[in-house]
């Protein structure tokens, strides 16, 4: 199974980031977890897109906050799939780092999840994965009918309460 490559632009994101590797843990996905800024290291951030379908990545994550040019700065430099996570900072509540992340131009999509949805983008990872993994695509069948059933409870106490 490919791995996803998951990139924060600042230690401050891993409480974020933590929340998709967790997720990929509990489906049993490869991951790999780097520091590298959109503009402190971008040498480091453009090797390491460049190289990861060859490092045997299939996805890659990338976390940032505020003026949030990594997904972009990542997705400039490979044509595997990315997957933006804006991250709430003090400022805007990460509004700024939303718009930054979605406002992509043509011929360089990042796919953006909400404002810090980490398990979005694991979730989207592994679909991603799942096209050439059916152990996967069943993994993820399972958790959807898990939470499908988990809502019905609820539905049910709520009934049995009223």
């Amino acid at each position: 199974m490919k791995k996803v490559g998951i990139v924060m632009g600042s230690d401050s994101d891993l409480p974020i980031v933590k929340k998709a590797t967790d997720t990929l843990k509990n489906f049993g996905v490869p991951f790999e977890v780097h520091v590298y800024s959109a503009h402190r290291t971008p040498a480091e951030a453009k090797e390491f897109a460049e190289n990861a379908r060859g490092n045997g990545f299939g996805v890659i994550i990338a976390a940032a906050g505020m003026a949030a040019h990594l997904a972009g700065a990542i997705a400039a430099n490979t044509t595997l799939p990315v997957i933006g996570i804006p991250c709430k900072s003090s400022n805007l509540d990460g509004m700024d780092a939303l718009l930054s992340t979605v406002q992509m131009p043509s011929g360089i999509p990042v796919a953006t999840v909400a404002i810090n949805g980490a398990v979005n983008a694991a979730l989207l990872s592994c679909e991603i994965l799942a096209l050439e993994d059916e152990e996967l695509a069943d993994k993820l069948i399972a958790k959807r009918s898990a939470d499908a059933a988990a809502v019905l409870e609820k539905d049910k106490n709520i009934i049995n309460q009223i």
